[in-house]
């Protein structure tokens, strides 16, 4: 499966589809410092255009070309928007030092947002597949590793050398570790994350390495009740593929390219009975909530399309 657009073809940017609700503004003028709101956007347009280049994702691109979602994916405080949300940061309230982990984290829009809602910024840790998008993160942020010290891991969840999740690699027995800035992977946060999250993400991938994922998720989940992974990505309301329409400015054949979607009653299913079974310790509550999105980057303006609010709570 395809997820990356032509890296040969440089993104045009139209300023008229720029636009910040009132809380994402609020929030890019307290991190940058910029109060102008003509000098705001020509900032967030300079560094998004520099995010294509770092590595060619379709969803970097397409939020660049179209209106389809009303802000520009660097503007966009995803997590505050998700129910989830709410119920991570009462950890803070319940549990000693919860570690958040923002999974795919691109340029840390969400990361920062948690640090500002209170999350302590040493116990936060953020990865993507490239140190590039965190950089850029600094640079649309006008932040340093210095002035947000936020940890930040660079490479694929799927290979060991990213978690181990083998019987020999480390596990819950161990102490704590701090600082998490030290941490050069995440096999020796097993068992010892509060919150994760982790939106646009699964459905980058089939079904079976979903439930890869999902797994290697929960090897991280610490199992105290409250814990939590949480996210967004795209759904339908039947499990299947996701084949309804054909973006415009794409090959016809790149555009048919099937996106797999659980539905809200799958994905508890996966959660439930392949993840947290019945012969588990463990048991969650999966809280799945189907919502319906406008695609106007689509030939077909009358084909519906959904995502997935989420959340997987241990009991």
């Amino acid at each position: 499966m395809s997820i990356y657009a032509d890296p040969t073809k440089t993104p045009s940017l139209e300023s008229s589809l720029y636009h910040l609700q009132h809380d994402e503004r609020q929030f890019f003028q307290l991190l940058t410092g910029i109060n102008d709101d003509n000098e705001l956007r020509d900032h967030i347009l300079a560094v998004q255009s520099k995010a294509y280049q770092i590595y060619g994702y379709a969803c970097i691109l397409y939020r660049f070309r179209h209106a389809t979602l009303r802000a520009l994916i660097l503007s966009r405080l995803k997590i505050a928007r998700l129910p989830g949300y709410l119920k991570a940061l009462k950890l803070l309230e319940q549990h000693k030092h919860p570690i958040l982990l923002d999974i795919g984290c691109c340029f840390g829009n969400d990361t920062r947002k948690a640090v500002v809602d209170g999350w302590p910024v040493e116990n936060v840790i953020a990865s993507d597949l490239r140190q590039g998008f965190w950089d850029a993160g600094h640079e649309l942020f006008k932040s340093t590793p210095a002035s947000f010290p936020a940890a930040f891991i660079p490479g694929d969840i799927f290979e060991s050398s990213m978690l181990d999740t083998s019987d020999s690699a480390a596990d819950a027995n161990q102490q704590p570790i701090r600082p998490l800035s030290s941490l050069a992977s995440l096999t020796p946060l097993k068992h010892q994350i509060s919150a994760i999250h982790a939106s646009s993400f699964f459905h980058l991938f089939y079904e079976e390495r979903q439930l890869e994922l999902a797994k290697r998720l929960a090897s991280l989940l610490l199992p105290e009740r409250g814990s939590i992974i949480f996210g967004q990505h795209g759904s339908r309301p039947e499990k299947g593929f996701r084949m309804e329409a054909i973006r415009k400015d794409q090959d016809a054949a790149q555009a048919r390219e099937p996106m797999f979607c659980h539905s809200p009653d799958s994905w508890a299913k996966l959660w439930t009975e392949d993840i947290f079974g019945p012969h588990q310790q463990v048991r969650v509550k999966v809280d799945a909530e189907l919502q319906q999105v406008q695609r106007w980057d689509f030939e077909d303006l009358d084909a519906k399309f959904y995502v997935m609010n989420w959340s997987v709570q241990v009991l």
